[in-house]
């Protein structure tokens, strides 16, 4: 009798010592980012398929390049989801200079025109933004940076430093690829890190303080250089407090997704039956896919959209909440502070609720090097989740 129990107590030993050998995967995350992308394959040809028919004779010419860059970025997460982060560290300088380099290459015979911005590289055909390239090195660098300083991140010297080796790179995409969304994005995945890493709220609350100013500063020498004939910047704020006023101009693809919007109503019109795609607005595609969205799937389908986003971000926050070191959370947190930015930008820009700025609605935008890059980043947030033992999830 005493060896029946030996026995069992010894089986149930083996079947706890088992559990806790057991790692967690978050498939929820991993089937919201394959919902996502499939998605935004459908919206791209939806939104595409007439202007594509017309300039290039295939109305499923921007699916067709969405759809090769996805694939090779679903590769791409997978690979990286099996391969250590951890290593990830020793290429962090690398990532972080490369970055820097590839900017700087746009001002070269490398660099492409598109649409009257010089945003991009080419070589053998394939192109590449560099600003999506620099947005990963930065949270590489500074994941790999506070996990090196230690408590020297959260004093006044330690953070003035982390600030200026984002500040670098996020200049030199303003400066030499005139891309401010970018430069947003990269500042704003600084801010979250920064603050996991030290939540003293007194410092970001002056911070803040001092970003308010700075914004209101420049929304009134914009305001007072448009009325001098300044900038297209300048043009753009001064559209955004008032687009009637520029309705041909600089305000006319605004305006043509608040109709969008509007028109669409709680159920929209139905997939593919969108009337502003048809001429109305420009590049519907990219970054005023939105508008779009809302047209055809009505505010049922947005709210649908943002509340799978949601999900994404909230499956990130467990992630970084349960990794088991330093080092996967701050990853983590900065993909999500990427992510969350970003879509707040998009549909801020979209709804005309701040100044437009081309930015892309993350996995559902077209744009081959953006969801590349973002695909490679959830293999190393799904890489973190594998590393989390199965009874340590909260």
């Amino acid at each position: 009798m005493a060896g029946r129990n030996r026995g069992r107590i010894s089986a149930g030993k083996r079947r706890k010592n088992d559990k806790k050998n057991e790692y967690f995967f978050d498939y929820t995350l991993l089937f919201i980012v394959l919902f996502l992308v499939g998605f935004g394959l459908v919206m791209i040809y939806s939104s595409s398929s007439y202007m594509a028919n017309l300039k290039q004779g295939n109305p499923a010419y921007y699916f067709w390049k969405q759809f090769g860059a996805s694939v090779a970025g679903l590769v791409l997460m997978i690979v990286v989801s099996f391969y250590d982060y951890h290593r990830l560290r020793k290429w962090a300088a690398w990532g972080y200079f490369g970055s820097m380099i590839l900017i700087c290459l746009v001002k070269t015979p490398l660099g492409m025109e598109l649409n009257g911005a010089r945003r991009w590289i080419k070589v053998a055909g394939i192109s590449v933004q560099p600003a999506e390239v620099a947005k990963l090195a930065v949270i590489l660098a500074l994941a790999t940076l506070i996990c090196g300083m230690g408590n020297n991140a959260r004093n006044l010297k330690g953070m003035l430093f982390l600030v200026a080796i984002a500040a670098v790179p996020a200049l030199m995409i303003l400066l030499i690829t005139n891309n401010m969304s970018s430069m947003l994005i990269v500042l704003g995945i600084m801010v979250v890190m920064i603050f996991v890493e030290d939540y003293d709220y007194r410092k970001y609350l002056l911070f803040a303080g001092l970003g308010v100013l700075i914004v209101v500063g420049i929304v009134m020498s914009a305001l007072n250089s448009a009325g001098n004939g300044g900038g297209f910047r300048s043009q753009r704020i001064a559209a955004w407090l008032d687009p009637m006023s520029n309705s041909e101009g600089v305000a006319f693809q605004t305006i043509q997704a608040l109709y969008a919007i509007g028109s669409g109503g709680i159920f929209g019109k139905g997939l593919g039956q969108s009337m502003q795609k048809l001429g109305f607005l420009p590049e519907a595609q990219n970054d005023m896919i939105f508008s779009i969205i809302c047209e055809e799937l009505g505010l049922f389908g947005a709210f649908a959209v943002i509340i799978l986003f949601v999900m994404l971000i909230w499956r990130c926050m467990v992630i970084a909440n349960n990794a088991p070191d330093l080092f996967g959370a701050l990853l983590t947190v900065g993909v999500m502070g990427h992510l969350s930015i970003q879509v707040i930008l998009n549909v801020a820009v979209v709804t005309n609720s701040i100044p437009n700025t081309g930015i892309s609605l993350p996995f559902i935008s077209y744009g081959g090097t953006s969801v590349l890059f973002l695909l490679g980043e959830m293999g190393i947030v799904l890489n973190v989740s594998r590393s989390i033992r199965l009874y340590d999830v909260g």
